[in-house]
């Protein structure tokens, strides 16, 4: 076992492993940390998890994106930061890469997720905007705005080619959305079960919406009368959509119908380690979020970290 581990090691260090679904990975035991520390000052918001036990965080306070070992809760910063946020991270686990939404920056940068290497960067606005959290698809990457009614649209080729920066989309959203200026407007977004729509969250009403990816027709989501205040980051598995609500300290279990169109609020989960927590990524049989500790005065002493529960 030892030789076939330490084989297996080898190849990955040289990027030969094929990737796996994280459903299929190893389940963390119980020598997983439950608590991973960060950087003192580091802010962090986004988190991403790929194929393997290795967890991706940006900073919003400097753009720094920060990877942990989740087998040892040891981590180092693989990416200086430009000095504008890091927010929603994904990792695109085929092409060896990182898509991170750059917050107050306006943009969206793609990074080497081996060597941290600044890919490509792509600048959508440069005021009144906040690029918050990005969702991947098989064709495209999309970037949500909560100072605007619009998504960005980063084209991808056949193979996953990144797209010139002319070849960028802003798509305009249209229909039941009502962005409130200077509020946090559209945050979390993930894809409907069928992958024939968009579903946002909008912070600061506590709605859902479903986004026409060709139109932009934005259309409230019917959540049988319950509502998601403070929703931030959102991770779906099959027809389940988990909603992290960061000033409420919980996160929220839902039942999504295949086209997204209505959703019913199956439970709410909370632990005692949560400072309002962000953003969730899932590695085994866990959840790891992101304690963003947004009513804590930041300095660059505060201690910050993520934690991880079990999934339900």
């Amino acid at each position: 076992m030892r030789r076939v581990l330490g084989l297996v090691t080898s190849l990955l260090a040289i990027g030969l492993v094929p990737a796996v679904p994280a459903s299929a990975a190893p389940a963390p035991n119980q020598i997983f940390p439950t608590d991973l520390p960060l950087p003192a000052g580091f802010q962090p918001e986004g988190i991403a998890i790929g194929a393997w036990p290795t967890a991706y965080l940006g900073s919003r306070a400097d753009g720094r994106i920060f990877q942990i070992d989740l087998r040892t809760g040891m981590g180092h910063v693989l990416s200086d930061g430009p000095g504008t946020p890091s927010l929603g991270i994904k990792v695109d686990t085929a092409h060896g890469r990182l898509f991170v939404a750059g917050g107050t920056g306006g943009n969206a940068r793609v990074i080497d997720m081996r060597t941290g290497a600044v890919l490509a960067s792509y600048q959508f606005r440069t005021q009144d905007t906040f690029v918050n959290d990005v969702v991947l698809t098989s064709q495209a990457v999309w970037f949500t705005d909560s100072a605007q009614a619009v998504l960005y649209k980063l084209p991808l080729g056949l193979h996953g080619e990144l797209p010139a920066p002319n070849q960028v989309v802003h798509l305009p959203l249209s229909g039941d959305l009502q962005v409130v200026p200077g509020a946090t407007n559209l945050n979390g977004i993930v894809t409907t079960p069928d992958g024939s729509a968009l579903l946002a969250g909008q912070s600061n009403t506590g709605k859902l919406f479903r986004i026409d990816p060709a139109t932009g027709v934005a259309t409230e989501v019917d959540l049988a009368g319950e509502s998601l205040p403070n929703n931030d980051g959102q991770l779906r598995e099959g027809t389940l959509l988990y909603v992290v609500q960061n000033r409420s300290n919980q996160v929220a279990k839902l039942q999504l119908t295949r086209d997204g169109s209505k959703a019913r609020v199956l439970e709410r989960r909370t632990d005692s380690g949560f400072d309002i927590p962000a953003t969730v990524a899932e590695f085994g049989t866990r959840f790891y979020l992101t304690n963003a500790r947004f009513t804590t005065p930041p300095t660059p002493t505060t201690p910050y970290n993520a934690v991880a529960i079990d999934r339900f």
